[in-house]
């Protein structure tokens, strides 16, 4: 069996570093033609997920997607609900959220059509357990799982798959600048003892983007050296 149709082509977002620059090269090495898209200059095309416009005139431009990896996010301040201001809360949530509803909303219907596709969602070990002091970041991840279960559902029967990865703390230019007690507190939580590497994730999406993976679909799948409970 073919691991990928013909000519396959999948879009990441925040594809020019940490775990999007990961998933993209190793895409890249299983023959997927690779299109990043990021707010950072080396990306293949700059774009704002966040805004409606530039996302539609990113899934013309690019065309046929096969494959969606929704990687952009950010984390957010760390600081209690009650010092969270508002538009910190929506920023995250815009990004994280909107924007991968955004992204969904555009490959679907050409995913439909062809009657192939993959979209595998970034969620995080957070949207499940919540993790103190992010309150706005767990939220937004507990959102993308439920996008993702939902969406799934809807469609199971056109052979477009929709899967949810929910990382621990991975070992990513954004979790370097972590905290070093938050990340000493969440590295505490995990029964390896280590935090995960962003290769290792991707070898995880290369799988669910890939035709041998027919039978699951709406399914959250950790990768948090043991620390998920559910």
């Amino acid at each position: 069996m073919a691991r990928y149709p013909d000519g396959a082509r999948a879009l990441v977002t925040g594809g020019t570093g940490g775990i999007g620059a990961a998933c993209a090269r190793r895409l890249r090495a299983e023959g997927v033609d690779v299109v990043t898209a990021d707010l950072h200059p080396d990306a293949d095309i700059r774009c704002d997920i966040t805004d409606e416009a530039a996302v539609a005139a990113l899934a013309a431009h690019v065309g046929r997607v096969d494959v969606l990896v929704n990687s952009a996010g950010i984390q957010g301040l760390e600081r209690p609900l009650t010092a969270t201001t508002l538009v910190d809360w929506q920023r995250v949530f815009r990004v994280n959220v909107d924007g991968t509803f955004l992204l969904c909303r555009a490959v679907v219907p050409g995913m439909t059509a062809r009657g192939w596709g993959r979209i595998i969602n970034l969620a995080s070990i957070a949207g499940k357990e919540g993790n103190a002091r992010q309150s706005a970041y767990s939220a937004s991840k507990a959102a993308v799982i439920g996008l993702t279960k939902a969406l799934a559902k809807e469609l199971a029967e056109t052979g477009v798959l929709v899967h949810a990865v929910a990382p621990a703390i991975i070992r990513t230019p954004l979790n370097a600048e972590t905290d070093p007690d938050t990340f000493a507190r969440l590295l505490d939580k995990i029964p390896m003892r280590r935090a995960g590497e962003p290769d290792e994730l991707a070898a995880l999406v290369a799988w669910l983007a890939s035709a041998e993976c027919t039978f699951t679909t709406g399914a959250v799948h950790d990768l948090s050296g043991g620390r998920a409970t559910y």
